[in-house]
């Protein structure tokens, strides 16, 4: 088996610039790099993890933690992060915390315990006080999705005030007024920053905000379902609907259909997140895009800069702005 000195005279470079070139350090030339690449592969050399680490003292692998596995927002965060990261030669360990406090810490735990050199998390249910002391250990953590005072400067996250206006002040653009709303669940700051937004569309087209025309879901297809049949019992007069995501609009949208609407004509209705399935939903659904690709690179660029001093192709940028997608799902006001 060839060793390092091998690679290192093969390539006519340093024990060190090899071991920088196995390590991803950029203080490295593009011509410098692929000559030890070049003479790694002619030799068959392969890296061994452990020794690397030792050596460095870093691991190259990053920790992720994750609401849940499923979902188009969280497959569009991982891969986005994982593609990134893989292209510098970094690993990604990913784990879910279930939106519940303790396996969030359990999550955070198993990932420090395997002495991953950098933490990106989106969590959702630990308190503020936890994030800010766990910024303070030996182990650089970036925030995805969640806006925490004191940490401003490694969180990323979406003005999801501004989304949730842009997506109500579309649908009273189109004249409509009798507008009910599907809120996600509101202990998480993104639900309660759009419905925020939402409210504040409203009092600027003069019309006062009635919780009755407000329903509280949880994200998924089914509360969107149960969020349109209790507004509607309530408010049969209800012309648009607003929803806090795409899962909940999709089947917000269902249940409308079954209860023989015409979509847009009868009901308009308006998701958010740009999730893929928009474009094929009948109709189309208008919606407001969730810039989670852009906060995912972002996170990795950060870590890339701050842990492996792998400068970011562009300034870092901490707060993405959403925009508004219009499609077929929204519609004139009927009579307006």
């Amino acid at each position: 088996m060839a060793t390092i000195y091998e690679v290192s005279k093969a390539a006519g470079v340093s024990l060190a610039t090899v071991s920088r070139v196995m390590n991803g350090n950029a203080k490295v030339s593009d011509r410098t790099r692929q000559k030890v690449v070049d003479a790694m592969e002619a030799l068959g050399y392969k890296p061994n993890a452990i020794a690397q680490s030792l050596a460095s003292n870093r691991t190259n692998s990053v920790g992720l933690l994750v609401s849940e596995l499923h979902g188009s927002y969280f497959g569009d965060l991982m891969s986005t992060i994982e593609l990134i990261l893989k292209k510098h030669g970094k690993h990604v360990i990913i784990t879910a915390g279930h939106v519940d406090e303790s396996r969030e810490t359990d999550a955070i735990d198993f990932l420090t315990s395997r002495r991953c050199d950098a933490l990106i998390v989106h969590a959702e249910a630990v308190t503020d006080d936890y994030l800010i002391s766990l910024s303070k250990t030996s182990v650089p953590v970036a925030v995805v999705n969640r806006k925490v005072n004191g940490l401003e400067d490694k969180c990323f996250v979406a003005d999801n005030v501004d989304g949730g206006y842009l997506a109500t002040k579309a649908v009273l653009d189109k004249g409509h007024r009798n507008i009910g709303y599907i809120s996600g669940p509101l202990f998480k700051t993104d639900a309660s920053d759009r419905l925020t937004g939402h409210k504040k569309a409203l009092a600027e087209a003069g019309i006062s905000f009635e919780s009755s025309l407000m329903f509280e879901g949880d994200y998924h297809e089914s509360s969107g379902q149960e969020g349109f049949a209790s507004l509607l019992a309530q408010h049969p007069d209800m012309t648009a609907l607003v929803c806090a995501n795409d899962e909940m609009a999709s089947g917000a949208m269902t249940a409308a259909r079954e209860a023989g609407f015409a979509l847009p004509e009868q009901l308009s209705v308006v998701g958010f997140d740009n999730a893929i399935f928009c474009r094929y939903l009948y109709p189309k659904l208008t919606t407001v895009s969730n810039p989670v690709r852009a906060m995912g690179e972002m996170a990795a660029h950060w870590v890339l800069e701050h842990v492996y001093d792998i400068k970011c192709p562009q300034p870092v940028t901490h707060i993405f702005e959403p925009e508004l997608i219009l499609r077929d799902s929204l519609g004139p006001a009927p009579h307006a």
